[in-house]
């Protein structure tokens, strides 16, 4: 197992959830963590004057940089196809999928640089099994699924590590947002999930971590964790 130690990482939408739950497990290894999101004002993904300096913000803080974290994203509305709204759709697909490539493309030539680069980035069983009513977080996560096999391809030959995790169901404000602040709907989808319930966001940040600290010649290419009641991305036991 690979140390941590000294290392500087950025991690985006960290205000909550798996992206708070992931900076502070990189802080515990002993790593120095700069942190952005929409809902702290630090960083909009979308926005690309905003990505240029967050980026070089962290970068004077940090002196170099060997993680990144593409955490940033999120689903609006819970509708079949023809009921999806266009304002929706785009801001889905500019998070999650363009602004994951943004910072990405701004932050590679300093990973590279660093001789020990590691990025990884945030999919979904959603980017692997489809599921009704979410077309277009579906549409992004499959993007994010082949965005990282491609940057696989790129940068083969050069010192970054490449990892994409993609988790099922985890209760945190996700679907509060998702459903535009109807909490009564966001709780019915963790609510009643049998064995023991959904996961977490340390169960995801357990994830980032085992892939960061592995020995520095090891790649793990793809992690998938799903509660022991889910086997798709929409087929969810749950308790009568």
């Amino acid at each position: 197992m690979a140390g941590l130690e000294g290392k500087r990482a950025i991690v985006t939408g960290a205000s909550r959830g798996i992206g708070a739950a992931t900076a502070r497990a990189l802080e515990d290894a002993g790593a120095t963590v700069v942190t952005g999101s929409r809902r702290d004002g630090t960083l909009d993904v979308r926005d690309p004057e905003s990505c240029r300096r967050f980026v070089d913000s962290a970068l004077e803080r940090l002196g170099g940089l060997e993680i990144l974290v593409n955490n940033a994203g999120l689903s609006r509305g819970r509708d079949p196809v023809w009921d999806s709204l266009e304002e929706d759709e785009r801001e889905v697909v500019e998070t999650n999928v363009l602004g994951l490539m943004r910072m990405t493309r701004l932050c590679v030539p300093h990973l590279v640089e660093s001789g020990a680069g590691h990025i990884v980035n945030l999919g979904s069983v959603a980017g692997i099994w489809s599921y009704p009513s979410g077309s277009s977080y579906v549409a992004s996560k499959f993007a994010v699924h082949g965005y990282t096999r491609a940057l696989r391809d790129d940068l083969q030959g050069k010192p970054v590590r490449i990892t994409n995790v993609a988790p099922g169901l985890v209760e945190t404000d996700f679907s509060l947002v998702r459903f535009k602040g109807d909490a009564e709907r966001a709780d019915a989808v963790y609510s009643d999930v049998a064995m023991g319930g959904p996961l977490h966001a340390e169960d995801v940040a357990d994830s980032i971590m085992f892939a960061l600290t592995r020995a520095p010649h090891v790649n793990v290419d793809e992690i998938v964790l799903t509660a022991l009641a889910q086997v798709s991305g929409g087929n969810i036991l749950r308790e009568s």
